[in-house]
């Protein structure tokens, strides 16, 4: 079954991690299925790739700064968490899942995903070491989220990681994330 991305609004947020710049491409995917895309952007994040290229990709603002004033007619956060039909964070940091595992909402990104409704769905595409993957905290945090009808995830794949270990690690084949966006959409 192929489901259109026509009028449906897709929310990304990107975390700190060297797979941000894949991202860009997995943007490109959705836009030229017709979606709407925006996103939201933690400060590590800005260390891989600027605000300015998601900025040109999506023809929106970037949002990141969760006390920054975009529009003095709307609560950012609030807005932006009952825009989207689905939420896709990718990568997703070993850090970013604990934080949301636990709740703490203290970055835009963060807080945004606790504000979502909870009609919307949660794509998470895990990127970071080997070892951390397998940590067995992270794997709890992972589990914990797995047990909701909130949070999806999408599986590392192996291979060579940017720090030159192999392992399970790197971020899904885009055209995985991509497939799974539209599964959960059409659900």
């Amino acid at each position: 079954m192929s489901t259109s991305l026509k009028n449906k609004n897709i929310l990304v947020g990107v975390t700190g991690g060297i797979a941000v710049f894949k991202v860009c491409s997995l943007i490109n995917h959705f836009i030229k299925e017709g979606a709407d895309v925006r996103v939201v952007m933690t400060e590590a994040a800005k260390k891989f790739v600027t605000p300015l290229t998601f900025q040109a990709l999506t023809n929106h603002p970037v949002y990141s700064d969760l006390f920054e004033i975009y529009d003095q007619n709307a609560v950012e956060h609030i807005w932006l968490a009952k825009w989207p039909h689905i939420f896709v964070l990718a990568p997703a940091t070993a850090n970013t899942i604990g934080k949301i595992a636990y709740g703490f909402a203290d970055n835009m990104l963060t807080t945004v995903i606790m504000a979502l409704p909870k009609k919307t769905k949660v794509l998470i595409a895990p990127a970071m070491n080997t070892e951390m993957w397998n940590n067995e905290i992270v794997q709890k945090n992972v589990s914990s989220l797995r047990k909701t009808k909130k949070y999806f995830f999408v599986e590392p794949r192996g291979g060579i990681l940017a720090c030159r270990d192999e392992g399970i690690g790197k971020i899904a084949d885009l055209d995985v994330i991509f497939k799974m966006a539209k599964e959960i959409l059409s659900q």
